[in-house]
């Protein structure tokens, strides 16, 4: 198995890149690891951090995907960079003699998600790949669109929870995930006409549907996954991640006020930062672009060692389940279970 890293994307490339993969080298020596990028730059992260490449490959390039390059003119503008070389090395009989399993960025969320689709391309009867997060509660809870299509249609939405339901299964092993629609209100009839639409044929599906979930709900354990478009998605998340700083922030300003207080602090800080990892979705590294047609995992753009590290552990689990083949066939099935209707 080999994973392709994308040397050169994100806010600490590469220094926590090179590190997060020679922590994974480490973690996971069976799995054959190539970095993409400025090779210069890649030694020279390894050499300041004090550690060795040994084990790891490197494909060079010094052109790199920038944050406000438009996504849908990379690939024509920068077919060279980074991001572009690792996604066609996902390709057989690609030009750079070595095949690789999965693929891992942190780079532009917009540039990954269209690069993807043109070079790596859809599964068959896939209408949109979407990009899906990972919330760290008390139990996971898978959330797809995370940003990458804030336009959708009901077919999106049920295609999503369907790979949303297989993900879960198989990465997590929830035998019969609950799937629940993010909504403005519990009934049926709530929501715009698409919602009112995804709801219908949710409902008539074969998957564990338990109806409308509504924001205030996610921390609680509602539903394994829960499906929306990817603006409010985004929103969602971004949210939550906010809401779980700003606690940890006020206890801490609150036991800070005087010197008892403070080692009070000082005693419970441990368990405040697990409290804290609950609304941090990078906990899982990544974030998988479900749809495509080879694993491709978008990693958080200020991502560090650990996280990366934590990233590439995911993409190795979604090769050795075989998510993408699952999806396929899920996909089939629930196309002929239609059209028989």
């Amino acid at each position: 198995m080999r994973i392709i890293i994308d040397a050169m994307g994100g806010d600490n490339a590469p220094s926590e890149i090179v590190k997060g993969v020679i922590r994974a080298r480490a973690e996971q020596q069976k799995v054959d690891l190539t970095l993409v990028g400025d090779r210069r730059q890649i030694y020279s992260a390894a050499t300041h951090a004090g550690l060795s490449l040994s084990g790891i490959d490197i494909i060079h390039t010094e052109t790199v995907v920038l944050p406000d390059d438009n996504p849908i003119s990379v690939l024509k503008n920068k077919s060279d960079a980074s991001m572009c070389i690792g996604l066609k090395m996902l390709l057989p009989d690609n030009e750079y003699g070595v095949v690789g399993d999965a693929f891992l960025s942190a780079g532009s969320t917009g540039a990954l998600h269209a690069c993807s689709t043109l070079i790596v391309h859809k599964l068959p009867g896939v209408r949109r790949s979407g990009i899906a997060t990972i919330l760290p509660f008390s139990h996971p809870l898978f959330l797809m669109d995370a940003g990458a299509n804030p336009k959708i249609t009901e077919e999106y939405l049920i295609q999503w929870a369907i790979m949303g339901s297989i993900y879960m299964k198989k990465i997590f092993g929830i035998e019969n995930p609950r799937v629940g629609l993010l909504n403005n209100g519990t009934e049926e009839g709530k929501g715009t006409d698409i919602l009112v639409a995804a709801h219908k044929l949710l409902r008539a599906s074969n998957l564990n549907f338990v109806g409308n979930i509504e924001s205030r709900e996610i921390p609680f354990n509602p539903c394994d996954v829960l499906v929306c478009d990817g603006f409010t998605g985004n929103i969602a998340l971004k949210l939550i991640e906010g809401m779980g700083r700003f606690m940890f922030d006020a206890l801490r300003e609150i036991y800070s006020a005087n010197a008892r207080s403070g080692i009070s602090f000082l005693l419970i800080k441990p368990e405040l930062e697990k409290f804290k990892k609950n609304f941090d979705a990078s906990e899982y590294g990544g974030a998988p672009l479900l749809g495509l047609s080879r694993p491709v995992i978008k990693a958080h753009g200020n991502s560090d060692a650990k996280a990366i590290a934590s990233a590439i552990k995911q993409a190795v689990s979604c090769v050795q389940t075989g998510i993408t083949d699952a999806i396929s066939e899920g996909l089939a099935e629930y196309a002929r279970e239609v059209g028989k209707s």
